[in-house]
């Protein structure tokens, strides 16, 4: 359990030092969103890459994934039922409250966390996988076929596909997986500067995230999206880990470290690319960015409590 809240107190130590060098504005006003942009473009691939070509495959596609997929899936169905039926929002707006309910922040909080509370940056790769390749892309083209009309319903499955390859933490992952399963080591000399590369990940991760946190006041009245955002935050750091938890121990048998695992990334927080996302389509921004806001203030401590829980 200390080496648990250790690993916790590391997280919310860089986060700290971004919220102080943002509010000051040590490095200008657009410090944050470079830093992101260089998480995940650059160093998380690297990250990521150096960390699933040792791993093995059937721990990264195992009951891990299928946790990530069943949870995300239900928690996001629950909320569109409750949107459309008792909410009475639109269609596009819904499936916006959906994924700020169920998308977690796998990259900017999962990987920090994974690395520093879990043990190994592995951990996150099944939900990232799942979101990144399959959950993310689904949603995208829900919206362009409630939005686009028939146009936008064409080529589907191409549309699908250059979503899932203009992402590089998938393209990242999808190498590194077949380098495993076809037990190919790369030499040292290939893998030093990718080791140096992704070591900038989580630093850059962490504290972009924390200069994010300045400035935002949520639920505000006159966005008119309270209950939204309330039932959105709920869920996602409440129900979204409960279903993780149910399903990782009672349907695939979990225990231990892997059930602990399994329900600290159900537990993490909405992740900021819904907000980009309703920034785009113009739809549930509201929702959205509080959303983000909220659980990514309170996820931490939700998660020490889940550790505390399952300890």
């Amino acid at each position: 359990m200390l080496g648990v809240l250790a690993g916790f107190f590391v997280v919310w130590s860089i986060i700290g030092v971004g919220w102080f060098v943002g509010r000051r504005k040590i490095l200008g006003e657009n410090a944050g969103q470079t830093l992101s942009r260089l998480a995940f473009f650059v160093a998380s691939p690297a990250l990521l890459f150096e960390t699933l070509s040792k791993a093995r495959l059937e721990d990264v596609l195992g009951p891990q994934l299928a946790v990530a997929a069943i949870s995300g899936t239900a928690v996001g169905v629950v909320y569109q039922l409750i949107s459309r039926l008792v909410l009475k929002r639109e269609t596009p707006e819904s499936i916006i409250g959906a994924m700020s309910a169920s998308q977690a922040n796998s990259a900017n909080l999962g990987i920090p966390i994974a690395v520093y509370v879990l043990g190994d940056a592995s951990y996150v790769a099944p939900l990232l996988i799942f979101q990144l390749a399959f959950y993310n892309p689904l949603n995208f083209l829900l919206l362009d076929a409630t939005l686009g009309g028939r146009s936008a319903r064409q080529n589907v499955v191409v549309k699908f596909v250059l979503i899932i390859l203009r992402n590089p933490m998938i393209v990242a992952s999808g190498v590194a997986l077949a380098l495993s399963a076809l037990r190919v080591s790369l030499p040292d000399l290939v893998l030093q500067p990718i080791h140096f590369i992704g070591g900038a990940a989580v630093p850059a991760m962490l504290m972009s995230f924390g200069m994010s946190l300045n400035g935002n006041r949520p639920l505000s009245a006159a966005g008119g999206r309270r209950p939204d955002i309330l039932i959105a935050s709920s869920f996602k750091l409440v129900l979204h880990p409960l279903l993780a938890f149910l399903t990782a121990h009672f349907l695939l048998g979990l225990d231990g470290h892997a059930l602990f695992a399994a329900t600290i990334a159900g537990a993490l927080p909405t992740a900021q690319n819904v907000f980009v996302a309703a920034n785009r389509y113009q739809q549930g921004v509201t929702v959205a960015k509080d959303t983000v806001l909220i659980t990514t203030v309170i996820a931490v401590p939700a998660m020490i409590a889940i550790a505390s829980l399952l300890h």
